[in-house]
């Protein structure tokens, strides 16, 4: 009986430790990630009005596509993602093909996706920069031309009349892509999706002994000098941080889902979460054991042990 209550005792320690490295792990990635001042870019308009951050404001947003027509797995990743969205923030995702201008998704609560394959549609991502400073006022630099510089990126623009995101992101050009194509074209959709619904910022990680925690996470590679589509790229890329979504990052939508603070970068979200962590925490592997088989996970770091 001794033993058996000894060993009952020492699992206690050993959880309660871990449920505290959790926290202090957890608590720091979500500072890194969410609390953060806006830098002057391209994407911050030139008048001095006060810009709020709260990382649920685009939940139940439509999602407006134009380029080419979702390639099957590119609908089958956007479809997970709204049922994801659904079943933490309760709201739905709409979702609507308008063909290849931008100026036929109007100016609802949207977030615009352009679909390519191929090669980097440049005069279309500048075209569709145009139509948004037309229609938001954001105050991009009359005459000036903008480079894409990933195969995937999302940029938020605040112009006089409200705010914008864009996201350009690359997707199968076969019908039947390859295993480390479907990898990699989920990863970049799945990250990208992400960080434009939930405002969450790139965190680098520059240990590689250290396990990867957030799909936010991105340990620096020289890929510079790489064609997007060759496989040396495509595995880069995929080494640089998790192939989809972590518990934490379950966990931080859940955060954000139910914060009672106007904006989700500032100490006052971090107070929250330290505050409602092991509620938080529950929820967050609710919803992971859910979800367990879905694509937007990175079984690696999202189906963490109890």
């Amino acid at each position: 009986m001794r033993t058996a209550l000894t060993v009952l005792f020492l699992l206690a320690l050993s959880l309660s430790a871990r449920a505290e490295t959790d926290r202090a792990v957890y608590l720091d990635l979500a500072r890194k990630g969410w609390v953060y001042e806006l830098r002057t870019a391209m994407w911050k308009r030139k008048s001095a009005v006060p810009i709020r951050i709260n990382g649920r404001d685009m939940a139940g947003a439509a999602l407006c596509i134009v380029g080419e027509p979702p390639h099957p797995q590119t609908r089958a990743t956007l479809e997970e993602f709204g049922a994801l969205m659904r079943e933490i923030f309760g709201k739905t995702l709409p979702m609507r093909y308008a063909g290849n201008d931008l100026r036929l998704c109007g100016t609802g609560r949207s977030i615009y996706l352009r679909l390519y394959s191929g090669h980097a549609p440049r005069r279309a991502y500048n075209a569709d920069l145009k139509t948004l400073d037309d229609s938001y006022l954001i105050g991009f630099a009359p005459g000036r031309e903008y480079f894409v510089l990933s195969p995937a990126q999302a940029q938020t623009f605040f112009g006089a009349r409200g705010r914008a995101t864009h996201l350009l992101v690359k997707q199968p050009a076969a019908p039947g892509p390859t295993d480390l194509e479907s990898q990699f074209f989920a990863s970049i959709l799945v990250e990208e999706l992400y960080q434009s619904f939930t405002f969450g910022m790139d965190i680098l990680h520059f240990d590689p002994e250290i396990a990867f925690a957030s799909k936010l996470e991105e340990q620096p590679f020289d890929m510079r000098n790489l064609p997007w589509d060759s496989p040396v790229f495509m595995r880069a890329l995929l080494r640089s941080n998790p192939s989809g979504l972590c518990r934490f990052d379950i966990f931080m939508m859940h955060a954000l889902a139910r914060a009672p603070v106007d904006r989700t970068n500032n100490p006052d979200f971090l107070s929250y979460i330290d505050a409602a962590f092991d509620d938080l925490l529950g929820k967050a592997d609710e919803t992971v054991a859910r979800f367990a088989a879905s694509s937007l996970l990175d079984r690696s770091c999202a189906l963490v042990a109890n």
